[in-house]
């Protein structure tokens, strides 16, 4: 999505071992591979060149590619996932604390509040006891001691998931096995509230956690399994390295197409 990555445009001349990259072709022609999509793409050499040669393999930073590039389209899936999380909690900390300090006086008006809107949605005796309305009334009964500690818990888990979702946007190891254990944890309580209340949202939860579990355990390797990061590393190499460059390189003594020319 970044356009092509291309290596030596700057540069006057090229090296045997520099054929992996770009190459000197027909009609005044350079050919130039791009490291992202793996296509040659066919330009004119720089008029006034910044350099003698293009960069060696240590100077240049590859992008990712194969298995590597999905790995990071997912946690980065997965991050945002924990952002929006990270938000909502932090949100509903700010107002328990800010309720919890105000009880005495906002007490009265919530509930009557919520009575009212209980009233406007048409809601029957039966309901009293159940659904958001019943959840919030019962939330907003609670002492303001007890309210608070409630809001120390919400505010510690909304830094959780914050931590994830930075973590798991950088990649790093860490951020994966902590997402890993804190989702796993939380797996038991969800199944736990479905048997209770069946809703579509807590089912949809359910799955999404199910998947980010598998995932993170069977492609990321955690603990060890097939391999661990050692086997993740080798991959990485295999798919996105300079060894996986060469698998697809032509032989040195193929010519470039001369078929082709600048449009």
């Amino acid at each position: 999505m970044a356009g092509h990555e291309l290596v030596g445009l700057d540069s006057a001349e090229l090296r045997p071992e520099d054929s992996l990259v770009a190459r000197d072709g027909p009609a005044g022609l350079r050919w130039y591979r791009c490291l992202r999509c793996d296509s040659w793409l066919p330009l004119s050499p720089p008029a006034h060149a910044a350099r003698k040669h293009p960069p060696d393999r240590s100077e240049i930073e590859l992008p990712l590619r194969g298995r590597a590039l999905r790995d990071k389209v997912v946690l980065r899936l997965i991050a945002v996932d924990r952002a929006f999380h990270f938000v909502l909690l932090a949100a509903l900390a700010v107002v328990i604390f800010f309720f919890a300090a105000n009880s005495d006086r906002l007490r009265q008006p919530v509930f009557k509040a919520l009575a009212d809107l209980q009233s406007g949605l048409g809601s029957t005796s039966r309901a009293h006891h159940r659904g958001i309305i019943y959840d919030l009334h019962h939330l907003f009964s609670i002492n303001s001691g007890t309210l608070t500690k409630i809001g120390f818990v919400v505010a510690a888990y909304a830094v959780l998931e914050g931590a994830e979702a930075v973590g798991l946007w950088y990649q790093k190891r860490w951020a994966e096995y902590l997402t890993f254990i804190a989702t796993t944890l939380l797996l038991p309580l969800e199944v736990y509230e479905l048997s209770h209340r069946v809703s579509v949202l807590k089912i949809i939860t359910l799955i999404i956690n199910i998947a980010v579990v598998v995932y993170l355990l069977y492609a990321k390797r955690l603990f060890g399994l097939r391999g661990g990061s050692r086997a993740e590393h080798e991959e990485r190499q295999r798919d996105s390295g300079w060894e996986a460059l060469e698998r697809a390189t032509p032989g040195f003594d193929v010519p470039m197409p001369s078929e082709v020319q600048p449009a």
